[in-house]
């Protein structure tokens, strides 16, 4: 299952007015600038997954919703077959796939991410709970805080992402696993 980033600002903003949110109000209640939000929800910049995550929370919503515009439907299982997870491009050199996003009220988020080694790599990010990152393929630096790792195919490394993170590929194409608990 395919989906692109353009579609998400366009389901936020139908859902807060729906919900009949402010703009401002959720801008605060997420933490974060009027002006920060009113750009994710133009599309002008890309939402982090950390902000989707407060907003689904705020808006009291799975955020497979903001995703792909469905609600998740498993409760016991939910198996998600090679290539089937929704895609999404978050800026180029940097895809993630949702491997769990049919199962309901998940407490952790696996991505399976793709890096392009030929693309400038990501800013760092933060947000709240831990993380986990597991090479499958090529080379990664993950750098935490002000230290760099370097992990190769079955490497992995679990850290505080409430400190400055990011992934970039040495090698390239490089895939990494990634579990965020909130």
């Amino acid at each position: 299952m395919q989906d692109t980033l353009a579609q998400i600002p366009g389901r936020i903003k139908e859902l807060r007015e729906i919900l009949e949110i402010s703009a401002i109000d959720l801008a605060r209640d997420i933490g974060i600038s009027l002006e920060t939000y009113l750009q994710y929800e133009s599309g002008e910049q890309d939402i982090p997954i950390s902000a989707l995550y407060k907003i689904s929370a705020r808006f009291g919503v799975d955020a497979t919703v903001l995703l792909t515009g469905e609600d998740p439907r498993m409760d016991t299982a939910s198996v998600c077959r090679a290539g089937e997870g929704v895609r999404i491009e978050r800026f180029p050199g940097y895809e993630f796939s949702s491997l769990a996003y049919n199962f309901k009220d998940r407490t952790m988020e696996p991505l399976l991410v793709f890096l392009d080694g030929e693309k400038e790599p990501a800013a760092p990010v933060t947000h709240s709970g831990q993380e986990f990152n597991f090479v499958v393929k090529g080379v990664v630096t993950v750098t935490v805080g002000s230290r760099d790792y370097t992990l190769k195919a079955g490497d992995s490394i679990y850290f505080n992402a409430k400190l400055p993170h990011a992934q970039s590929a040495v090698e390239a194409p490089a895939q990494f696993i990634t579990i965020i608990q909130e």
